[in-house]
This record gives C-alpha cells, structure tokens and sequence, in this order.
C-alpha cells in the first residue's frame, strides 16, 4: 500500500491527492460486518445490498459526502430479553464505500431485513476541451523590462 499512495506524491499526479485520503479510508476499512453484496443492474445501474437482521429502519442512517457512501447501524438492546444463545450479531456497525465520479444515489429501500441502496451511474460523453495559449501579460513582461533597466 505505501508503494501505491508515494504514487500520488509524484509531481505528475497534480490534483489527485484526495487519492490518498481514499486509499486510506479503504484500508481500515477491513471489517466483514456486515455482510453485503454489490450487483450489477442493467448497463448503468447497481444495487448494495446489506444483510441487516434484527435491524430496524429507525437504527439504520445512510449518508453522502465527497464520493463515500456511510451507512450506519446501531441497534437497541432490550434489557428484558434473556438470551439462552445469542447466534444474530447486534453490534453497531459504520460501512463506507467509495462511488467513483458520475455514480448517484437513486434510492434506498429495507425489506426483510435485506437494506438496498440502488446507484446510477450518469452517463456523459467525455467532452475534449482545447486550451488556448494567450498573449503575454504586461506582469509577465515586467521582468525582462527590470533587466533592461539595469
């Protein structure tokens, strides 16, 4: 992982050192719980889908910010419940992804214990721009005109 993120340190990678902060958040986020699939629907669509048993929609909070999609769950606990065995996990739980640019949240639906967060994908041409090379300015001919002087 060090040798991918002093790729980023290269000055030819200008702008993209939010890259890093991405690739960082990715490593620590190393936990398998809880369990999710990711599918593909149709050509611009795909759908997370997070096994939530136990879970209600009250304790679950999904939000958006810079491309990282954060769902969070913390259930509550019954104090009255005596449990014999405890076999369904009840921790709290953070889950982050990373959308690339153009991917949106459609929507989000809890059925059966199942969360889906469905995404699309904004399709866009790529647009080639040309950049224009102007005249020079009077600042920038400033320098040369110091010399002169001296």
């Amino acid at each position: 992982m060090d040798r991918l993120t002093s790729l980023f340190n290269s000055p030819l990678f200008l702008g993209f050192d939010h890259f890093e902060r991405l690739i960082d958040t990715m490593s620590k986020a190393q936990d398998n719980y809880p369990p999710y699939n990711i599918e593909q629907i149709g050509q611009y669509g795909f759908r997370i889908t997070l096994a939530l048993a136990g879970f209600q929609r009250k304790n679950i909070n999904i939000s958006l910010e810079n491309n990282q999609l954060t769902i969070r769950g913390q259930q509550e606990n019954d104090p009255d419940t005596v449990y014999i065995y405890r076999g369904i996990a009840t921790r709290q739980f953070i889950k982050t992804f990373i959308l690339a640019d153009g991917v949106e949240v459609k929507n989000a639906e809890f059925v059966d214990g199942l969360l889906h967060v469905n995404l699309l994908r904004v399709h866009n041409e790529k647009e080639v721009r040309t950049i224009e090379i102007d005249e020079p300015t009077v600042i920038s001919k400033m320098p040369k005109q110091i010399e002169e002087i001296k």
